[in-house]
């Protein structure tokens, strides 16, 4: 596990400038394990406990909530084991780095990839995944051959699934070409294979399947396999939620 310098974590979460961290610490603003900071101090994120102005940053580990924010590539399967032994997602992860047990909010499907988070925190994974909530999804998704602009408004269209109609969804075309045709499709229920029964109804075949964003959660630059933790700034919109 990597030390840091207090104020360099505290910069890398996004919470402040480094000069502003220095200056924080040496007003006594910054707790670690109970005591007072001091300028240069290295602390380990995973194991010590970091409060800023009363506002608890990190927790030791026995206690800590963990955000991971994972691109999940096509051909995985979203879940922490699988009786078939094919890769799932867990096999993606660094169990020597993450000291704790998360899981998957919500599913991608093996053939779709994208943006996955996994946690520990059951409050949060559960209005990430409630209906009710109506955090927005969005997919870059290619589709098979240069669609008409009716067949594009038809997929906007609900659609019903397990005998409830979905609301419709946002479709915007990013680009027609090379007898293929990439949308970007918002929608902001996320039921079961929603984007999938959409194309299916329309017998349009998909290429690639993507999703970017959950909420204002983005993929950035991540790239196949890759994962990170979410930053400070990631976490308290989740817990605002």
């Amino acid at each position: 596990m990597e030390e840091l310098r207090i104020q360099k974590y505290l910069s890398q979460q996004g919470l402040m400038s480094r000069r502003s961290a220095e200056d924080a610490v040496m007003r006594g603003k910054v707790i670690i394990n109970g005591k007072k900071a001091v300028i240069g101090q290295k602390v380990v994120p995973e194991i010590d406990e970091i409060m800023v102005d009363g506002v608890i940053i990190t927790q030791k580990s026995e206690n800590k909530k963990i955000y991971i924010m994972m691109y999940k590539p096509a051909g995985v399967v979203t879940t922490m084991s699988d009786e078939q032994d094919r890769l799932c997602v867990a096999d993606i992860l660094d169990k020597e780095e993450i000291k704790g047990r998360v899981y998957p909010v919500g599913r991608l499907d093996m053939y779709s990839e994208g943006l996955l988070i996994l946690t520990n925190d059951g409050e949060t994974a559960n209005k990430l995944m409630h209906p009710k909530h109506e955090i927005n999804k969005i997919y870059h998704i290619i589709i098979k051959g240069e669609l008409s602009r009716e067949i594009i408004k038809k997929l906007a269209e609900p659609i019903e699934i397990d005998g409830k109609e979905t609301l419709p969804a946002k479709v915007e075309v990013i680009e027609l070409k090379n007898g293929k045709t990439k949308l970007k499709i918002e929608i902001s229920e996320g039921r079961n294979r929603q984007i999938r029964r959409l194309c299916e109804n329309l017998d349009l075949i998909i290429l690639k399947l993507k999703r970017v964003c959950v909420g204002k959660l983005n993929i950035g630059t991540l790239k196949p396999g890759q994962w990170k933790y979410l930053n400070h700034n990631e976490i308290n919109y989740l817990k605002e939620l």
